[in-house]
């Protein structure tokens, strides 16, 4: 085996990142793309190392004429590496990528849990994670949407979803890919500028680097990087301070309260914190991710005179202040 920097530093990350531990199962979602290819030839050239047991597996969304023969492709390569293969194929029209990101990770779910795999590895790069945070900052987002990319989530039950590549930038894993004549499938549909993404990843960050900034990607990927660290942070502190104010459940028919927060406790926080708390009940309670104005309305409620309350949430919930109480009422 030729052992190139790119390894080395994917084998470092994985050991400092405490990513895998050794002899475990990972399920390796591979598209055919450059960043798949390089991330399923990195692992099995570390197996020996970590004594891992790969499986490979491929999503067939439907979208492309090609389709089949991307599945077929990568089913030959995962034959020639002597690894096992697991195909699935969309039966239902995926009508944005939303869908079809939804779909493909209760795909891989699926399959790692019938074959008892820890985890769920995917090709996500360094560049990835810059368009991420791109393409939620122009959406409108907060400290979470912009390190949305993390190295590890957990999907189902035990299962991980890990990210080994988030220091990798596409231009490597198309260098490496060449170094090693991985045989690169490509995806038509990734040069299809109706697509947002496509277009900040055709137009947007090429215009950057060319005139801000050659390494763009790094310096974004690295901003999310640091985000991630204050988002774990923030969130932790928020569900400490959640138990801390709730109460659930009080008195009885017209009266009855669903919950109530402590009002007085919660204007002794900064307000970040006091909207993350907020933001952590309304997933809680709301079908859909509560919104900005959702967050902000119930915030205002820490500072708001006596019997203030708000216009219905979704679902025709009010929460409406007393005394030293935010009272959450249901309709």
């Amino acid at each position: 085996m030729v052992w190139t920097a790119l390894h080395a530093k994917i084998h470092h990350t994985i050991r400092s990142r405490h990513l895998f531990e050794r002899n475990q199962r990972l399920l390796v979602a591979v598209s055919g793309g450059q960043d798949s290819l390089c991330l399923i030839k990195v692992l099995l050239d570390l197996q020996p190392k970590w004594g891992w047991y790969l499986s490979i597996a491929h999503c067939d969304h439907r979208w492309r004429t090609d389709s089949q023969a991307n599945a077929h492709h990568v089913e030959k390569l995962a034959k020639t590496w002597g690894v096992s293969f697991y195909l699935e194929t969309a039966t239902q029209p995926l009508n944005s990528e939303a869908a079809a990101r939804n779909w493909r990770y209760q795909a891989l779910s699926a399959i790692a849990q019938q074959n008892n795999d820890q985890y769920i590895v995917t090709g996500h790069t360094a560049s990835d994670r810059a368009e991420t945070l791109l393409y939620n900052l122009m959406r409108g987002t907060g400290a979470d949407g912009l390190q949305a990319l993390t190295w590890q989530r957990p999907l189902i039950g035990d299962i991980l979803l890990v990210r080994p590549l988030l220091e990798i930038t596409r231009k490597e894993t198309e260098q490496f890919c060449q170094e090693f004549n991985l045989p690169i499938w490509e995806d038509s549909t990734n040069q299809d500028v109706k697509y947002a993404r496509n277009r900040i990843r055709q137009e947007l960050i090429p215009y950057l680097q060319t005139n801000f900034n050659p390494k763009v990607e790094s310096a974004l990927a690295q901003t999310a990087e640091l985000l991630q660290a204050e988002v774990e942070y923030l969130e932790q502190a928020a569900e400490k301070l959640r138990e801390e104010v709730i109460e659930e459940g009080l008195g009885s028919g017209e009266n009855r309260v669903h919950f109530r927060l402590n009002r007085r406790v919660l204007q002794t926080v900064p307000l970040a914190l006091q909207r993350r708390v907020m933001r952590q009940i309304l997933q809680q309670i709301l079908s859909d991710a509560p919104s900005f104005e959702h967050i902000e309305k119930l915030t205002a409620l820490i500072l708001a005179p006596n019997r203030s309350q708000t216009d219905p949430f979704p679902g025709g919930a009010i929460a409406q202040v007393q005394g030293d109480w935010i009272c959450w009422k249901q309709s």
